[in-house]
């Protein structure tokens, strides 16, 4: 997993790259205001995290594969150290 910042996920044209509040005038519908192309706004979005992600590890941000904002639960801990107890 990859953390991606998801500001203006839903707002940036796929097709052309251009971001405006303009481009989402509806919660399902995206509609870009420079070039023309429609879409389900959660679809474009979507797009927009896959491409944000394959970006950051192509430029070497391995760190963030696996990454979890989630810490692991108690009994979690306590299995792991168990496991590596003699």
């Amino acid at each position: 997993m990859v953390a991606v910042p998801p500001q203006n996920t839903s707002r940036t044209c796929p097709c052309c790259g251009h971001i405006a509040k303009e481009n989402r005038q509806t919660q399902a519908r995206f509609a870009c205001v420079e070039c023309g192309f429609e879409e389900n706004a959660d679809l474009v979005g979507a797009i927009n995290v896959l491409r944000a992600g394959h970006a950051r590890l192509a430029c070497g941000d391995a760190s963030l594969v696996g990454a979890s904002a989630q810490e692991p639960a108690e009994a979690t801990i306590r299995e792991q150290a168990l496991r590596v107890a003699p």
